[in-house]
Order: structure tokens, then C-alpha cells, then sequence
């Protein structure tokens, strides 16, 4: 009978409803507490180019701050012809995208909740990758300076609108009655 009534207790305990704001059994796996209301999302990252007017001029303020007083003195080295550089790379739009890509990176694998190896991640993952492709030769900024001595700026045009871009255009265009003929009315 003691053995029954033990029983009893024990699926009684286990049948009962768990205690509101305890640990949770799941913790361990980042999952919150019965009663606990899930941590909040991260903000969601825009990209810059996205941005418009003044959210976009803050954004790229913040970002010329970290590259100018981090990433520059820090992973800058020298211009050279095999890595060239430009003082006025605010307005290279696709330098302006990976630098802000690499801001974001970082700002993520440097939070605590990266775990020690974040920015050794940040480094291997992002950094090295971005870097190469801006400073490349044949990168965004080869037609800008390429010796310290020589201060250059230089925007290179893009490749033009596909063939399809232009037909689709085209047909826009004789559609809204630039290329019909006039019509009569009586």
C-alpha cells in the first residue's frame, strides 16, 4: 500500500501543471521557461542602400565613424596599386554596401552571445572576403588612388541596362502613346 500511495504522489507531481516563471527544462537550448515570455528579436538589419534621407545619413555617419576610428587604422595597411583606397568612398554605393555589410558583421560576432571565437569568426567569414573585394586591383576603387602621394577619385560607370531592360522600356513607352499615331475623333 505505501509502495501504491508513493506511485500515486509521484504521477500526481508529474501530472500537475509546471510552476510558472521556473527554469526552464530546456535552457540549455535557449528556450525560455513555462509562464517566461521569450527574449524579444534582435532588430532586423536593413542594408543602407535601402535606407532613404536622414535614416540613411545617420546610418552612414555611424559607419564612417567605425571605419575611420576602427577598421582603417587597424586593418587599413598601405594603398598600393594592389590595394588601392579612396577618401571619398561615401560615395562608391558598393563599397558603401560591403563596408556596412562588415559594420553589421561585427557589431553581431563582437556581442557577448557570440561566444569567445565571434570575432575570430568576424575575421575569417567577413573581413578578409570584404576587404579583398573592395581593395581588389580590379575593385570598386582601382580607378581611385592607388599611392598615398597621389590622392584620386574616380567613379567608374556601371554596366549598362540589359537588352531586356530597354525593350521593356521601350514598350512602356509606346504603350503610354508617344510612338502611336494620333487618333481622329469626330
Amino acid at each position: 500500500m505505501e509502495q501504491s500511495a508513493q506511485h500515486a504522489q509521484t504521477l500526481d507531481h508529474l501530472a500537475s501543471a509546471p510552476a510558472l516563471g521556473g527554469p526552464s527544462p530546456f535552457g540549455a537550448y535557449g528556450m525560455p521557461g513555462f509562464g517566461v515570455p521569450a527574449p524579444a528579436a534582435p532588430p532586423k538589419p536593413h542594408p543602407i542602400l535601402e535606407l532613404e534621407g536622414e535614416a540613411y545619413e545617420d546610418e552612414l555617419d555611424a559607419l564612417s565613424d567605425w571605419v575611420d576610428d576602427f577598421l582603417l587604422p587597424v586593418y587599413g595597411a598601405e594603398v598600393t596599386t594592389a590595394a588601392p583606397w579612396c577618401l571619398q568612398w561615401q560615395e562608391h554605393d558598393d563599397v558603401v554596401a560591403w563596408l556596412h555589410a562588415l559594420w553589421l558583421a561585427y557589431q553581431q560576432h563582437k556581442d557577448p552571445e557570440a561566444g569567445l571565437s565571434g570575432l575570430f569568426v568576424w575575421h575569417r567569414d567577413f573581413l578578409t572576403h570584404a576587404i579583398a573585394a573592395i581593395r581588389a586591383p580590379g575593385g570598386p576603387l582601382s580607378a581611385c588612388m592607388t599611392s598615398p602621394d597621389r590622392p584620386a577619385h574616380r567613379l567608374l560607370p556601371g554596366p549598362p541596362p540589359s537588352a531586356r531592360a530597354e525593350k521593356t522600356n521601350a514598350t512602356e513607352s509606346e504603350a503610354s502613346g508617344s510612338g502611336q499615331p494620333d487618333k481622329l475623333t469626330s
